[in-house]
């Protein structure tokens, strides 16, 4: 107890040189054994602050200003600590934290500020015999004070991550509002389907329902058993073999839309005729377009194989595409049926028109809901190095994220063909005016388009809980402080799954049109078009797993581009492109010729 009364009486003040030197002579011993219980407590204070997060290196730097005119003195008081902290440690349990926090050589949480009233650290004063005083510090508290938590960026990131906030909460309930009304406009005209197989008033409408029953409704089921075998092929085939799969979509889908709309061209009837000349328009667009893209093709091929390689470490990623296939199916049926009811009810054509809208909004929020599953699994193995589970991040889209699905449904494939649009009107030529005027008031709009609403923003709306527009904001931001527009441009993921979806669509038509034009010859092209339409939906729906890990690969990458989990792809394009030795398509956004103007 001899030993700590200097210190207190110092600390708490005294200005005299003959005080200092008696103080001073007082300290010394309590290097030696005498001291001993004093240094053990001050060992113990400091073991206190460093297990609450505390750094206790300001008595030591005391010490050793303390002293500073006597280095020998200075260095036998730094080992008689040293040798005190190894044997404190040595007696420390093996789980305690700071035996952890030493051995593990972590970093322990920076310091908080002291509470009022407790000063770690006095300001150094000088003495007035002009030798200098070294900072005293305060007396320990016979208490441990709770220390204050100073939130940093990482802490805050992490809450963003698990932001528990609704999107987009109007469009959520315009879609909730819209199913309500889709579930209820189809258990009625199931009904009104049943009525008329059971009615015998009207023997034109029951027999007009046995017929499409026989000969509409087998084509269609078996067009959707179709689309999901080709949407799991499509899938796997390009997870195991990206830079095959590339080339063979791009040709594969032109070879099947042409043989589509010949095989249609063959029936010679006008109705068919008009479906087989889109086909076949559509398969001359996608041969130029395909020989368009040959020079973006090995750059897609290296970002897709780069991108596809976190899904192995996730085994139960293709879960969410089960349900959504397997609820699509069973929606499908139903609506099938529907359609056969709505015969029987008033204006069959405008009832099957909303039918078929409704079918096209539901059946793309399905396939942003597994869009956004796989984009927060994949953006947190990227941002954070977590292997999340699958099951909570569906439940995660299909909950708190389900108004940007929803919102992003609607826009995305709007905005998909406003840029093929775009890119078309960038390759006007000539002197007219009025055309040079139109597209560059269309480019202007695509410009605020893009800005606002794109298909990278599922990638924040999942990691960090954004709606649409202010996601699609901050992603295009960020591509834009890192110089990566020319490159996201210029990708072509969204196009090979696009083609995915035509190719597999053309597959049923083939397939479909051929059965029906031998049994029944009126239902040809009606069943053609529906074939093709399910067929490319469901396609898109297991699709969405290597878009979403490219999506993913870019934003993430614009994020952190020193993660050590990308490589120099996207570095050395951007030096490429910069450098003026890749070619490069012109960005519907800044065209040459308007940026001159």
């Amino acid at each position: 107890m001899g030993a700590e009364e200097p210190v207190v009486e110092r600390e708490r003040g005294g200005g005299g040189d003959k005080k200092d030197e008696e103080e001073e002579e007082v300290m010394e011993p309590s290097t030696g054994g005498g001291g001993g219980a004093g240094e053990e407590e001050r060992v113990e204070q400091v073991v206190r602050d460093v297990e609450k997060g505390e750094m206790g290196y300001q008595e030591e730097v005391v010490g050793s200003m303390r002293n500073v005119d006597n280095p020998t003195q200075t260095q036998t008081q730094t080992q008689t600590q040293t040798d005190y902290h190894a044997s404190m440690m040595q007696s420390l349990n093996p789980t305690n934290p700071l035996r952890i926090v030493i051995n593990g050589r972590t970093r322990v949480a920076t310091p908080s500020p002291a509470p009022p009233g407790r000063t770690r650290v006095a300001t150094p004063s000088p003495a007035p015999s002009g030798r200098t005083r070294g900072p005293t510090p305060s007396p320990a508290p016979s208490q441990p004070s709770v220390a204050r938590s100073t939130p940093t960026p990482q802490q805050s990131s992490i809450v963003s991550l698990n932001s528990r906030g609704y999107t987009n909460k109007f469009s959520l309930f315009l879609f909730l509002l819209h199913m309500v009304a889709a579930i209820g406009l189809v258990c009625f005209l199931l009904f009104k389907g049943v009525q008329g197989f059971l009615q015998t008033s009207n023997g034109s409408v029951r027999k007009q329902e046995k017929r499409l029953a026989k000969y509409f409704l087998p084509q269609i089921e078996i067009a959707s058993l179709l689309s999901i075998i080709l949407a799991f092929t499509w899938q796997k085939a390009v997870r195991t073999w990206p830079v095959l799969m590339v080339h063979i979509i791009l040709w594969s889908t032109f070879i099947m839309s042409l043989s589509a709309g010949v095989l249609l061209l063959c029936f010679q009837m006008p109705a068919t005729d008009g479906v087989g000349v889109c086909f076949v328009a559509f398969a001359i667009g996608n041969g130029l377009y395909a020989c368009w893209v040959s020079p973006r093709v090995k750059f897609c091929c290296k970002v897709l194989v780069k991108s596809l390689e976190p899904v192995s470490k996730f085994s139960d990623i293709n879960r969410p595409i089960y349900l959504m296939l397997g609820v699509g199916f069973l929606w499908m049926s139903l609506w099938l049926l529907a359609v056969i009811g709505a015969i029987n009810f008033y204006f069959p054509p405008l009832i099957i028109i909303l039918l078929g809208l409704s079918l096209a909004w539901t059946t793309e929020v399905m396939r942003n809901i597994a869009n956004l599953t796989v984009s927060r699994v994949i953006a947190l193995y990227y941002l954070r190095g977590m292997q999340s589970s699958t099951h909570f991040c569906f439940q995660r889209a299909g909950t708190h994220n389900l108004g940007s699905a929803c919102l992003g449904s609607i826009f995305v494939p709007t905005i998909e063909a406003l840029r093929i649009v775009a890119r078309g009107l960038n390759l006007l030529e000539g002197e007219d005016e009025f055309m040079f005027s139109c597209a560059h008031c269309c480019l202007k709009v695509m410009t605020s388009i893009f800005r606002n609403g794109n298909g990278w923003a599922f990638v924040q709306i999942a990691a960090y809980g954004k709606g649409f527009v202010k996601a699609s904001q901050d992603t295009w931001e960020l591509f834009e402080r890192r110089e990566m527009e020319t490159v996201v441009d210029s990708d072509i993921t969204s196009s090979i799954c696009f083609l995915t979806g035509v190719c597999s669509g053309s597959m049923c038509v083939i397939v479909v049109a051929a059965w029906t034009f031998t049994v029944h010859k009126g239902f040809t092209a009606t069943i053609s078009l529906l074939a093709f339409f399910v067929g490319y939906l469901m396609t898109r729906i297991a699709m969405a797993v290597p878009h979403a890990c490219v999506s993913c690969y870019y934003v993430c990458y614009a994020e952190n581009p020193n993660n050590r989990l990308f490589d120099d792809t996207i570095r050395d394009r951007q030096n490429l492109i910069k450098s003026g030795r890749d070619v490069v398509v012109p960005t519907p956004r800044v065209p040459s010729r308007y940026a001159r103007r």
